[in-house]
This record gives C-alpha cells, structure tokens and sequence, in this order.
C-alpha cells in the first residue's frame, strides 16, 4: 500500500512538473515561430493597427458587418449568452437582428439570410462570416460605395479563406480584412 502511494506522489510531482514547466516552455517555442512571436497577427492601414482574430464591431452600412457579439466585442470578457435556443428574451434578440439587418437590405427575403448575420458565436469575438452572409450584403454596399457588385463579388473571392487541408471548416471571411479591403478599393477608385 505504501509503495502505491509512493507511486502515486512521485507521478503528481512529474505530472505537476511537466505541465507546469515543460509543456508550457515547448508551447511558447512553437509560439516565437508564429507571426509576431505568438502575440497575433495585426493587421495595418493608414496608421492603425488591429488584431486580426479578433472579432471587430462594424454596423455602418457601407461595410460588410460582423457577426453579432454577446459581449459587445469586449476581448476582456468573451463568451455567449448562454441562453437556450428558445429562450424567449433570446428568440427576441435574434428577431431584431433579423428586423435590422432586412430594414437597411430591402430586397433581401428572411429565408436568404445566414444565421452567421443574426447569432452570435460562442465566444463572441468570431472575426469571421460565411461567404453566403457576405454575398447577401453585396447590394447594400455597392449601393452606398457606388462600386459595381461584380467589383464586390470579386472582393468576395479574392478574401475568402478556404477550409483547413481543403477538408476542416467551412470556407470563411475575415470580416475586418475584407473591410480594409474595400477601403482600399474605394480609395484606388477615388484617386
């Protein structure tokens, strides 16, 4: 019995050492190998710079908008809203995200519009969409930025992120990446 427990404590000690000490010293190696040495990617224009994998908020209508956040994109504190698909205050919320987004996209049919536009991720902070809630939002924008759709359509493609290996995910939009973008097209554009 006293060498089971001898056993036991000698496989904690090892166990606490290794994740506390190793594993974690391997994980920030690999880490200095990522783009700027594991602290995220950032993203920079015109004097500003952002974290790219970091849901940002974008509600003005000549951008493509994010997905909604239930911790108003507050890095600090993400999660969901931890409500029940039925929940009534919930069911509510999304209503009006729905009501909204058909509001400033007349002609877009409910049953067109991707869930990715109208819930929120788990974490709150998705910086992605799907390529069908850009799709759907092309109207809107080449209305109010003046730009042909196919220029937009064209965006679409060129910023779409295809699945990992071709095999894991859907295909996704960085949402603030085809935002900055589309703020260098219109400024090409313009010039």
């Amino acid at each position: 019995m006293i060498f089971n427990i001898l056993k036991s404590v000698r496989l904690s000690i090892a166990m606490l050492l290794f994740f506390s000490g190793v594993y974690p010293l391997v994980i920030w190696g690999f880490a200095q190998l990522a783009t700027e040495g594991g602290k995220g990617e950032k993203l920079r224009q015109d004097g500003n710079s952002w974290y790219a994998h970091v849901g940002q908020k974008f509600t003005r209508d000549d951008y493509f908008y994010s997905r909604p956040s239930a911790v108003d994109y507050n890095a600090a504190g993400s999660g969901g809203s931890n409500k029940s698909p039925d929940n009534p205050e919930y069911l509510a919320l999304v209503q009006a995200r729905i009501d909204r987004f058909l509001v400033h996209n007349p002609g877009v049919q409910k049953s067109e519009l991707p869930s990715d536009l109208v819930c929120a991720s788990g974490s709150g902070l998705d910086p992605d969409i799907s390529v069908e809630a850009a799709r759907v939002q092309v109207k809107r924008i080449s209305k109010l930025r003046k730009l042909n759709e196919s220029t937009l359509l064209q965006l679409i493609e060129q910023q779409t992120e295809k699945p990992f290996l071709g095999l894991f995910g859907p295909s996704k939009i960085p949402v603030l990446k085809i935002n900055l973008a589309l703020d260098q097209v219109c400024k090409s554009i313009q010039e």
